[in-house]
């Protein structure tokens, strides 16, 4: 019999199997009588109390969905072996790149299954240093976390702020640096953010909400923000607010101060929206008042630094895909701008700039790959750095008067190698280069171009092991993001090679909704058109089956927060063509996502059900209300967070209840709520083992997969 019949054959019976799996009994979940009309429409609310969390029900319910989530893990025989590959790859020497603050050089540094990274300082590169923080010390399960950090510019302090599983809500402290002891600075709970220091140490500027109410943290809303001074020593009620807007609630603030020390910068943004307004205060006279530079909200601004009067901004009005330019305070218009880098020819598209030693680092992204140019000050090529290899070139941050940078190089099949470049010698040397157990050349890793449903061409990668055959039997895991602005690129993670030794492919598709090509890129991805992305994500499943990577049986699918509704929108689309869904801390509830914390930012992306047209937009393609009763729906592991103060678990809670109680045939559709954790940020190393160990075995299980007799080797 030809070898391909047999596939097909064996296959077949993969499929088989799997729907033949016994049905599993699931919590009984109450249904209310909630009715909320839309315009003249009538949508039914039916679990409407699981989005109380506090309430006594919520959490027996969410008890009740865990204990039935983790006996059907439990019974998988494959996922001790799997954590156990999973700890081993976890388990190497991980360095942030250095900053430079002062005297110090301030890195993170994880020895290997540390929880959280501890922050060093040191005066010297070649020596390790000195602790600075170590949030291990913190808590005994590790679900304190380190978020921002502020230093002051000589490096004599720095405001920090620590957040409890996962909040997004975190504790502003100051800390002297030297002696390492914490100022009597202390702010309340909230979601405040250290923007920038005086240039005297004298104290910072920040940002804040009103106070919400206690135990109101993930149903709260966050508006009227305002721009604060601290000044060091001073109790907090005496802060003075440097800017607000009353009468624009829906307006939020950040701030830093210029490098020569003279202008306060304030960016105005709306929601999540990309177009920015900035304002200007001048430092150096007592009297003087917030003045807008840019103020016709047409396109996004960007202060990379400036020379008395002259600014470097980085924007897109005039050039959809950016360009750098020169602005003179006292002649604004657009119009006598100097282009310093104009807009690149083709896709190419001007993402990011770093200002260090008087050069410009510009990076521009290619067919959604990293490519670093160097420019003087008058926007004069000087030299490029190439990555070596398909992967992912990033960094290159500093001071203006700083003559040395870093930046990190990787990809699926090469751990983050960080350089050191000299800019005075124009040479890059090794930093740090982390000892994993991975061979390189035992990986493919590429990049590929398909036709989304109206013909656009959208890239992918694609990542497994060498030699792999194109038979359609391998399983296959589709990653996406498709939103808010943000590329997806190349990277290494043990994740991902754990998946590749269980001889899966690993495919990242770039899909419209992100940066990938620049504004109109972004914007053919959102509002009325959020449709599209959807459809890349699709075409790039099919892709993948035409070209015998994979097919249905073996072919899941996977994403995080505007990925969750990704997946959950394909997945309702869809439901013949996926072999398993992982959605996580999805944005579920289209129609009520803008009444939780700050869910109402994302509106400039998703629309809002408080208009019709909004409402008949979301109502469409809104995962929770298109699940369909006696629908054959894939197995499907919903992950979330019960402290997820930004995409609430309720998303997460009613989705899962009503495919629950849809589910029209065998497969499993289960959730995993992980308790003391919130969106993700600053989830604790075990916890993240824990968590991603059960989704690959949740895969095995589902997708059929036999573990190669070398795995773990």
């Amino acid at each position: 019999m030809p070898q391909c019949l047999i596939r097909t054959g064996l296959l077949a019976l993969v499929a088989v199997a799997l729907m033949a799996q016994p049905p599993l009994t699931y919590p009984a979940t109450k249904k209310g009588d909630v009715v909320d009309d839309y315009h003249g429409h009538k949508v039914a609310d039916p679990y409407r109390w699981l989005e109380d969390d506090h309430s006594p029900e919520t959490k027996a319910w969410v008890e009740a969905q865990n204990q039935v989530t983790e006996a059907y893990l439990a019974a998988i025989p494959e996922r001790k072996a799997i954590e156990a590959r999973i700890t081993r790859l976890w388990n190497y020497e991980k360095y942030g790149a250095p900053s430079k603050h002062g005297k110090y050089f301030v890195y993170s540094y994880n020895s290997g299954l540390q929880n959280q990274g501890v922050v060093y300082l040191t005066e010297r590169l070649e020596d390790k240093g000195r602790v600075l923080f170590d949030p291990n010390l913190l808590s005994q399960d590790g679900t304190v976390a380190l978020g921002g950090m502020s230093f002051s510019e000589a490096g004599e302090y720095v405001a920090y702020s620590l957040s409890k599983g996962g909040s997004d809500v975190s504790t502003w402290r100051v800390r002297n640096v030297a002696t390492g002891t914490d100022l009597p600075d202390v702010f309340p709970a909230g979601r405040m953010g250290v923007n920038s220091w005086a240039r005297d140490a004298s104290g910072f500027y920040y940002t804040d909400y009103p106070k919400v109410e206690a135990g109101k943290a993930l149903t709260a809303v966050y508006k009227n923000q305002k721009l604060y001074f601290h000044a060091l020593g001073d109790p907090v009620e005496k802060d003075r607010v440097v800017y607000e807007r009353p009468d624009q609630p829906d307006w939020g603030f950040g701030a830093s101060v210029s490098d020569d020390g003279r202008w306060l910068v304030i960016y105005q943004r709306q929601g999540t929206d990309r177009r920015n307004r900035v304002f200007l205060k001048d430092l150096k006279l007592a009297s003087s008042t917030v003045k807008p530079l840019f103020d016709r909200y047409d396109g996004s601004y960007r202060i990379i630094g400036n020379d008395g009067e002259t600014f470097y901004v980085l924007t897109d009005v005039g050039a959809p895909r950016h360009r750098l330019v020169a602005v003179d305070l006292q002649h604004p218009d657009p119009s006598v701008w100097k282009d310093l880098v104009p807009e690149g020819g083709g896709r190419d598209v001007l993402s990011d700039v770093g200002l260090f030693g008087h050069t410009f680092a510009v990076t521009w992204k290619v067919d959604a790959l990293n490519v670093v140019k160097l420019y003087d000050l008058n926007g004069k090529f000087l030299k490029g750095i190439q990555p070596e290899g398909l992967g992912n070139l990033s960094g290159f941050s500093g001071r203006r008067e700083d003559s040395e940078t870093f930046y990190t190089f990787a990809s699926f099949n090469q751990p983050p190698t960080l350089y050191h470049y000299d800019l005075k010698k124009g040479v890059s040397r090794i930093f740090r280069q982390p000892k994993v157990d991975i061979r390189s050349t035992d990986f493919e890793v590429k990049e590929v171009f398909y036709a989304s449903k109206d013909g656009t061409r959208v890239p992918m990668f694609l990542a497994h092991k060498r030699g792999l055959k194109l038979d359609g039997a391998n399983p296959t895991l589709l990653y996406a993001y498709g939103g808010f602005n943000i590329a997806q690129a190349p990277g290494y993670s043990p994740l991902a090679q754990v998946w590749m030794e269980m001889g899966g492919v690993y495919a990242v598709a770039c899909l419209r909704g992100g940066s990938e090509y620049g504004k109109a890129w972004w914007e053919a991805g959102k509002r009325e058109n959020k449709q599209n992305v959807f459809d890349d994500f699709i075409a790039a499943a099919e892709w993948l089956i035409k070209e015998k990577y994979t097919s249905t049986p073996k072919l899941a699918i996977q994403g995080g927060s505007n990925g969750g509704l990704l997946v959950g929108a394909c997945m309702t689309q869809r439901p013949d063509l996926f072999g398993a869904c992982l959605p996580a801390v999805g944005v579920m509830d289209m129609l009520r996502y803008h009444t939780f914390t700050i869910g109402w930012m994302w509106k400039s992306d998703y629309m809002s059900s408080d208009t019709p047209e909004g409402f008949a937009n979301l109502i469409k393609y809104s995962p929770l209300h298109n699940l369909k009763p006696g629908v054959k729906y894939p197995p499907t592991l919903v992950t979330t967070g019960d402290h997820d103060d930004r995409v609430v678990p309720a998303h997460s809670h009613k989705f899962i209840a009503t495919l629950q109680a849809c589910q029209g045939g065998t497969a499993p559709v289960l959730t995993r709520i992980e308790t003391n954790a919130g969106h993700g940020a600053g989830k604790p190393t075990a916890k993240l083992i824990a968590e991603r160990t059960d989704l690959w075995a949740f895969l095995v299980k589902n997708l059929g997969i036999q573990l190669p007799t070398t795995f773990g080797q």
